[in-house]
């Protein structure tokens, strides 16, 4: 107590300085906020370069501050009009169940992979930040000749 008294001049306990924190400021987040509004998909670490933040403080931003939510597109295939008429593995599953009704328990169905050559937007990257699911579908075609398809169905 006598050294404490000595250097402070004071017996009580010092307040503990506590680190002050300025990057989730007022004015960050309206800037973040009107980066989100101009563009919704521009990813964590494009938004964080473009502030001078780091991507931790600028995903508790669009988190905590903005509560916003990241969500993905969902990719469909388009149908065209001659689709229907192509449906000869779907017609020949259902001739098959005709038979024998426990088909669709002998077929495994392997994996499958879509491989574009023309740059398209790869959904695992692709983001939307909203304060809700835009429920966003984007259509495209499965057999063009930018894009390669593979489904193998094994029937044991």
């Amino acid at each position: 107590m006598v050294a404490k008294f000595e250097s402070t001049g004071s017996i009580n306990n010092q307040p503990t300085p506590v680190r002050r924190r300025n990057v989730r400021s007022t004015e960050n987040i309206a800037a973040v906020r009107e980066s989100v509004r101009e563009n919704p998909r521009r990813s964590i670490s494009h938004r964080s370069q473009e502030f001078d933040l780091s991507a931790i403080s600028t995903w508790r931003i669009l988190r905590r501050d903005l509560d916003l939510h990241p969500y993905k597109i969902q990719l469909t295939q388009e149908l065209k009009i001659n689709d229907h008429r192509q449906r000869h593995v779907a017609d020949w599953v259902l001739e098959q169940l005709e038979v024998n009704p426990n088909f669709t328990n002998q077929i495994i169905f392997s994996d499958e992979a879509h491989f574009w050559m023309n740059g398209y937007v790869n959904k695992q990257n692709c983001r939307i930040w909203d304060d809700i699911n835009p429920h966003e579908i984007h259509q495209l075609q499965m057999q063009s000749r930018e894009s390669h398809y593979l489904v193998q169905i094994l029937v044991w």
